[in-house]
């Protein structure tokens, strides 16, 4: 591959620039890598008939794995050719489909050690900013390597079926509950098995991204393998935590650090006698009892779940804590909750008593595009990428039929 460098181009902001100083590092030029791959019209069909039985979609997991792991790959080889480059941090992925072919990116801006000419060997990559990455440092985690966890899936033909005729009845629907819940948390041992390669106990920054993808449903996790040295008995099981690294930077200046990031699904149907009561009672107004008492119940079984998580591991409490519910039409609705556990730890604070102001000061945004319809049509249809879930089953059936149709036709011409 033929790598030319940007020496004067920079993806870190001043802000960044700032704490990459009082870490004693300069900043470094802006690295990219892609990667373009296509399903091909074969391999659909195999991913539409594995859509039918619900669950995690191999092909379609491994082919964004894979397309992914490729554009990181190229920005790395970009990066080690950077004189003085000792590190890349604020490591990002982006997706673009072009004509059905699709170009996975991934971003990142090297760290450069003061005084050293030569290329050598990157120590680490992070998917934390300039301003992230001091607050990390300065918690105590060195970093080690930027890693991702992913899984496509989807509820399929077999669930839709069951779940249809359990959705009659009022209360939690166990079939999509388990799919929802046993495939997001392969997204997370994912990442803890890239962790664990990298030799790290910690996986600190995660942030978790959920979208519709050929069809089905896709979760990924991105966030940095790190060490700790208060956290050496779990290098076999990584430490995870969703915390921004402002949030952990303040827990851990009051003795705290995080030990897993729990996760709770649960899956609830109105039912269709509760549905019936609560149309009637939608035309003359007031309380709507049946729905209240099912929302409430389906929230109270997802915090459970990961309390119970919590308590298993030995942590303290959880914090940070985010509820998001998804229509998943026909009367369903999925509550997933997400949180970090953690627990006090004698004698853990951080090297100094207080951050920069520069290292928790939101750069503002300088360049809006609306084009695309902007951020708000970005996140409406994550919002609705769990109902989207439902017809991409049928829509790959049809997709089949067609196709078999056609084969068979040009067969036929030929005899």
């Amino acid at each position: 591959m033929n790598i030319k460098n940007h020496r004067k181009v920079s993806g870190f902001s001043g802000n960044e620039i700032y704490c990459l100083e009082k870490l004693k590092f300069n900043a470094g030029q802006l690295c990219l890598g892609n990667s373009v791959l296509a399903l091909g019209l074969f391999k659909g069909i195999g991913v539409g008939l594995s859509n039918l039985a619900g669950g995690e979609i191999q092909e379609i997991t491994k082919l964004v794995h894979d397309g992914r792991k490729n554009a990181f790959a190229r920005m790395m080889e970009e990066a080690s050719s950077v004189a003085g480059g000792i590190g890349i941090a604020g490591v990002s992925f982006d997706l673009i489909n072009h004509a059905g072919n699709l170009e996975f990116i991934a971003l990142g801006s090297t760290v450069r050690q003061p005084n050293l000419t030569s290329s050598t060997a990157l120590s680490f990559s992070t998917s934390a900013n300039a301003q992230a990455l001091y607050c990390q440092i300065d918690a105590g985690f060195t970093p080690h390597r930027f890693v991702f966890g992913n899984v496509a899936y989807s509820i399929g033909v077999g669930g839709n079926i069951t779940g249809a005729f359990r959705g009659l009845k009022r209360g939690e629907v166990p079939q999509y509950t388990q799919i929802f819940d046993r495939t997001r948390h392969l997204a997370l041992e994912r990442i803890k098995t890239e962790a664990k390669a990298a030799n790290a106990n910690a996986v600190i920054g995660i942030e978790t991204t959920i979208m519709p993808f050929l069809g089905t449903q896709e979760m990924i996790m991105t966030g940095t393998a790190s060490h700790h040295p208060a956290l050496n008995e779990y290098l076999n099981d990584p430490v995870t935590s969703d915390m921004t690294n402002e949030e952990l930077w303040n827990l851990v200046n009051i003795g705290y650090l995080p030990i897993r990031l729990v996760m709770g699904v649960s899956v609830y149907s109105l039912g269709l006698a509760s549905g019936i009561a609560t149309s009637f009672k939608s035309l003359v107004g007031g309380q709507i009892d049946s729905l209240t008492e099912l929302l409430y119940e389906a929230r109270e079984k997802a915090l459970e779940r990961i309390e119970r998580d919590a308590e298993a591991c030995g942590a303290d409490e959880v914090v940070g804590v985010k509820t998001r519910v998804y229509n998943l039409g026909g009367g369903l609705v999925e509550f997933m909750v997400i949180g970090t556990a953690v627990k006090k730890i004698p004698g853990i604070t951080t090297l100094h008593d207080a951050l920069p102001p520069q290292a928790i000061i939101q750069d503002r945004e300088t360049f809006v595009d609306d084009t695309q319809g902007g951020n708000t049509a970005l996140d409406k249809s994550r919002m609705a990428s769990a109902k989207k879930t439902q017809k991409g089953p049928l829509s790959l059936i049809f997709t089949i039929i067609f196709v078999v149709f056609y084969i068979f036709l040009l067969w036929k011409k030929q005899h």
